[in-house]
């Protein structure tokens, strides 16, 4: 399940639908929970604003949920991104990946936060308590960690 939505998600209902589905075959359910922060503690965070590419969006999330399971022994995932004005606090994105064995569940899930950041067609404005705003750029390390990801696959 992939899913791109504005109002917030509640994690223990996405996490009991998924391993519900599998109940029985489930030995480990990993959930990842992404929160709005702060990016310079000298500057603080007022509001994170998020804007995706409809219907492109939810596509590039599907593949990268794809590959992580055709490439781990993953049985499902969930992945559910909030867009729109977003206050310090809150959440952001939930990932949850089932798995047989706890190992593809890690590695399954680390992949997909990983992918999401540099891949998936977000956009992000920081507003600043200041009133100061700016877009919020993707970060070398992060296209990096992607591009390891992969070539250890190739």
């Amino acid at each position: 399940m992939v899913t791109v939505q504005e109002h917030d998600f509640n994690v223990s209902d996405l996490i009991e639908r998924l391993h519900q589905k599998h109940a029985g075959q489930n030995g480990a359910l990993l959930s990842f929970i992404g929160y709005v922060r702060d990016f310079n503690p000298d500057a603080p965070t007022e509001t994170l604003f998020l804007e995706h590419y409809p219907g492109m969006c939810e596509r590039e999330i599907t593949d990268i949920c794809e590959y992580a399971k055709q490439r781990w022994d993953i049985l499902d995932y969930c992945v559910v991104h909030r867009v729109g004005e977003l206050h310090l606090g809150e959440q952001i994105v939930f990932v949850g990946v089932c798995s047989i064995h706890r190992g593809d569940a890690f590695a399954a899930g680390e992949y997909i936060i990983d992918a999401l950041k540099t891949r998936a067609p977000f956009w992000k404005r920081e507003t600043l308590q200041s009133g100061e705003k700016f877009w919020v750029q993707q970060r070398d390390s992060d296209v990096t960690k992607t591009a390891q990801w992969e070539q250890q696959h190739d």
